[in-house]
């Protein structure tokens, strides 16, 4: 399996990407949030500060561009190509009124003459310049069934990877994933595609490879992932070859658990090893974790103090984190309110300072 980070806006930024890479690590891309080019601007001097290579070294980097206009698409993948990029995503995906209302991000989905138009021009200027151009894409904008005529607008051009969050915009990130629409792309689609969506656990992303690679029928998968031995499911894994579906990207998941894929990993190969460090019990293990997370989050919170003032700024987003954070420390729910109120650094140090000392 290959693992992707999903661009989540004002959060998985250089400082963010930086130190998970650093303290957990195991992302084959992580893609930045989206940039919006115009024609007069095409990269801000936050968004070079953001994507420039000094602030992203040892990481495999995707910028993505969020707009419905190839001059300004165009433009900014010449900027980032001389940047030192070789592949640029376009966010057909974002679910934001704001976004939307402009007929940008899935908002663009039911504009299918005008797609069409910007995909004959990125994709010629692409193959004329070595640039590999992905999509991250929903179902459609007002009802799932539009996905069918998208897809066949997506399979006429050499997309290099089709990213599908099986929702629709009106869905946001309410309600179940409508995966009968992800078979189908899984059967139609004549680029390769990578899954997003509600993936929390190690159960979920095993239950993926069940169904999704090891291409089984749906009696014998039930009957699979019900039994209780994960050896069990690895062996019935061995005799099935991966496809095209063998990359997911997560995002929320990674937030709400940083120790998602270790333990993903851990599970599969059970070596006992956390980042090559050998861990010989369930409390040398936990302890591990728990000051991992600390320098974790001390070298965010710290970086983000030398990049920003005032206080209130780096508390944004410090609490931003948190609003994920908190599941991790589900028995320190008042600390976790106060660090949510906290107005300058006293305050939130203060808090902090009860959960690290249990």
């Amino acid at each position: 399996m290959r693992f992707y980070f999903a661009p989540l806006e004002g959060i998985t930024r250089y400082i963010f990407r930086n130190a998970y890479e650093k303290y957990y690590g195991g992302i084959d891309k992580y893609f930045a949030p989206f940039i919006s080019p115009t024609d007069n601007c095409f990269l801000t001097p936050k968004n070079i500060r953001e994507l420039c290579p000094e602030h992203n070294q040892g990481i495999n980097l995707v910028p993505q561009i969020l707009t419905n206009n190839s001059v300004a698409f165009i433009g900014a993948a010449k900027e980032l190509s001389d940047m030192g990029y070789k592949e640029l995503n376009l966010n057909l995906g974002c679910p934001s009124g704001t976004v939307c209302a402009k007929k940008k991000g899935a908002g663009f989905l039911t504009e299918w003459y005008e797609m069409e138009q910007l995909f004959d021009s990125i994709y010629e200027w692409a193959d004329s310049n070595n640039m590999k151009i992905s999509v991250k894409t929903r179902l459609g904008r007002y009802a799932p069934e539009e996905f069918y005529d998208i897809l066949e607008i997506y399979n006429r051009y050499p997309i290099s990877e089709l990213i599908i969050h099986p929702r629709i915009e009106k869905d946001y990130y309410k309600g179940r994933p409508r995966m009968e629409f992800y078979e189908y792309a899984v059967e139609h689609s004549k680029n390769p595609i990578v899954y997003n969506g509600n993936l929390f656990s190690v159960e979920q992303i095993r239950d993926y490879e069940l169904k999704y690679l090891a291409g089984r029928g749906e009696n014998e998968l039930t009957e699979i992932t019900e039994t209780n031995s994960l050896s069990e499911k690895e062996k019935i894994m061995a005799n099935y070859s991966f496809s095209v579906t063998d990359t997911v990207m997560l995002g929320r998941g990674l937030l709400y658990n940083p120790e998602l894929l270790e333990q993903y990993n851990m599970e599969s190969n059970r070596n006992g090893k956390i980042n090559n460090v050998k861990v010989d019990s369930v409390h040398e293990f936990q302890d591990f974790n728990f000051k991992r997370f600390w320098n974790f989050h001390d070298e965010i919170y710290h970086n983000y103090q030398e990049i920003m003032s005032p206080d209130k700024n780096v508390l944004f987003h410090m609490k931003e984190l948190w609003t994920y954070w908190k599941e991790l420390y589900p028995d320190d729910e008042r600390a976790i309110k106060n660090i949510l109120k906290s107005k300058n650094y006293g305050e939130y140090e203060a808090s902090i300072g009860i959960i690290r000392q249990v």
